[in-house]
């Protein structure tokens, strides 16, 4: 019984976090779209802002599962950052969504000015350097096709500064991800064969015949 949890378990586990990462690029279309004036800002918007960094955080544990043995110590680093990244992020969203709009500009700039600020900006670096790190261990380890490895690259950079960049550039940057995250979900789902019908699947058959 614990043999066939370790082949299965991973593999629902994949699924799970492939549905995570199709909640993630819906929100993040939302959140474009709401930047573009498309659809108006409500509380839903505001408050669904945060999931989808949660749900993203499902979806990178997800690949890590499904490339662990092949991506070694880069894509530990990487999944790792990532995670810690993201828990970062919804933090972000949260001030972004739920107290920046209800706060003097005068006082957001404070707010800028100092602490805050700086956290805001280390959580940017750390989502970068996480995606960086994570992109770079797929690119040399899994099937993934290297234009979603650009992709996602590229549009997590005006993502991670969008005090940088011009608004229609951070509208780009978050369909563009939504669109990467699309695609790496949708190749986990076609990968899930390999975990539980494959390597893992051969060794189980081992062990019940011997």
């Amino acid at each position: 019984m614990s043999s066939t949890i370790q082949v299965y378990l991973p593999a629902a586990l994949i699924r799970i976090s492939a549905l995570a990462g199709f909640l993630s690029a819906g929100i993040l279309l939302v959140n474009a779209a709401k930047r573009a004036g498309i659809i108006p800002t409500s509380p839903f918007t505001q408050l669904a802002a945060p999931i989808a960094q949660l749900a993203a955080i499902g979806l990178v544990i997800g690949i890590y599962v499904l490339v662990s043995r092949r991506a070694g110590a880069l894509g530990a680093a990487g999944a790792a950052i990532s995670v810690v990244a993201l828990a970062g992020l919804v933090g972000v969203e949260f001030v972004l969504n739920l107290v920046f709009p209800y706060v003097d500009p005068s006082v957001i700039a404070a707010l800028r000015a100092g602490p805050l600020g700086i956290a805001l900006a280390g959580v940017s670096v750390l989502f970068l350097l996480g995606t960086v790190v994570f992109m770079l261990a797929l690119w040399r380890s899994s099937s993934l096709p290297k234009a979603v490895v650009v992709l996602y690259t590229a549009s997590v950079i005006p993502i991670a500064f969008r005090t940088v960049f011009p608004e229609t550039v951070l509208q780009l940057g978050l369909v563009g991800l939504a669109l990467a995250i699309v695609c790496l979900a949708i190749w986990a789902l076609r990968n899930v064969p390999e975990i539980a019908g494959g390597t893992a699947g051969r060794e189980l058959a081992e062990k019940v015949t011997h």
